[in-house]
């Protein structure tokens, strides 16, 4: 590739456009990352207002906890990624492009079973707490 840049033009080998397109998802990731941060603090708030104890589940705010480290980590990891993805400027042949779409495969896989735990997570609280304050709202209806 001559330049990295994002946009794509029709004279683009299907390798750079590739690496574009993997860019731009990589990207994508990294703002999703961003906001499940923000989302999983306001989580841990909610539980920290002794939420977990009226769920009588004191692990919820835990394993949102855990999530946020797990999602931190990854973060970081996608911004080293990142960072190394300049050098496939510097790729001369095709197994130089093909380390660098194998290694942007291993991160998709990592990302996209990092947001599937997440949401079972997510689903998994909202439930309990829905569950919790339908059944307080019928015994204070009665």
């Amino acid at each position: 590739m001559e330049t990295f840049q994002n946009e794509i033009y029709s004279h683009d080998s299907d390798i750079d456009v590739t690496h574009k397109i993997n860019s731009i998802e990589l990207d994508n990731w990294i703002n999703h990352l961003k906001y499940i941060k923000k989302e999983l603090n306001n989580l841990i708030g909610l539980c920290n207002t002794n939420l977990d104890q009226r769920l009588e589940d004191i692990e919820v705010r835990q394993k949102f906890q855990k999530k946020e480290n797990e999602n931190d980590a990854l973060l970081s990891a996608l911004y080293k990624y990142m960072n190394a993805r300049s050098e496939i400027i510097e790729c001369e042949d095709t197994q130089c492009d093909m380390a660098y779409i194998n290694e942007h495969e291993s991160y998709r896989r990592s990302y996209l079973y990092h947001l599937d735990k997440y949401r079972r997570l997510k689903d998994e609280f909202f439930s309990k707490v829905q569950g919790r304050f339908t059944l307080l709202n019928l015994t204070t209806q009665t």
